[in-house]
């Protein structure tokens, strides 16, 4: 039982050797540990971008990556990786946002409103980050498809033998059950750490609900 837990049940009761305490204790230690556990959101967010920065960095010589390079595509990509960065610093925002409100907020009925608008935002990112995930595999794999001299190779074998519907469809296929794989363990990674803080701004605001009664 955590300290939240201890004080309400000291709240409620009558023995004298216990202090009463009041509505404003009871409501400053929940804003305590929402103002916390918002402010590891916004931390796990900054140190998520630091991790997949890394990975980037680590993998931006090797073979497959050069290749790519050789594509010739930085008017697709470019773009794309700046509306990318440009929605993750939208969120960084937010989460930073969210965490300087409520650490401020002076009442029961507004701290509820802004754990509510933190689930957004925390659903809304890992949204984005999934979405984001499929549009970008989707748009490699189209200029792979006319810029990879082996790809483009094989299409037009597979045109000539009459089987360039059966090649589109399984390589997409193929895509499609590895992203959906990838989408998997993201979910697993986003529940695992997002979903056990989210969990713990739920139940702040159910006992602010039961506060408020």
């Amino acid at each position: 039982m955590d300290e939240l837990e201890l004080l309400k049940k000291d709240w409620q009761k009558n023995d004298k050797d216990y202090p009463k305490l009041s509505y404003n204790d009871i409501y400053k230690m929940i804003l305590k540990k929402s103002s916390s556990i918002v402010k590891w959101i916004f931390i796990i967010s900054l140190l998520e971008f630091v991790f997949w920065g890394f990975i980037s960095f680590a993998v931006k010589d090797t073979e497959s990556m050069q290749r790519f390079k050789s594509y010739n595509a930085e008017n697709i990509m470019i773009p794309l990786t700046i509306i990318g960065y440009a929605i993750l610093a939208y969120f960084f925002y937010k989460f930073f946002m969210n965490y300087r409100t409520i650490s401020v907020t002076d009442n029961a009925k507004k701290l509820m409103e802004n754990i509510l608008k933190t689930r957004r935002t925390v659903k809304q990112y890992v949204a984005f980050n999934l979405i984001f995930l499929f549009i970008s595999t989707f748009v490699v794999l189209g200029i792979q498809f006319n810029k990879d001299d082996q790809i483009v190779s094989m299409i037009d074998k597979a045109a000539t033998n009459g089987e360039l519907f059966k090649f589109y469809a399984t390589t997409i296929l193929i895509t499609l059950l590895v992203l959906g794989v990838m989408i998997l363990i993201f979910l697993g990674f986003y529940y695992l750490i997002y979903g056990i803080l989210l969990k713990r701004l739920n139940k702040n605001y159910r006992d602010l609900k039961k506060l408020e009664v």
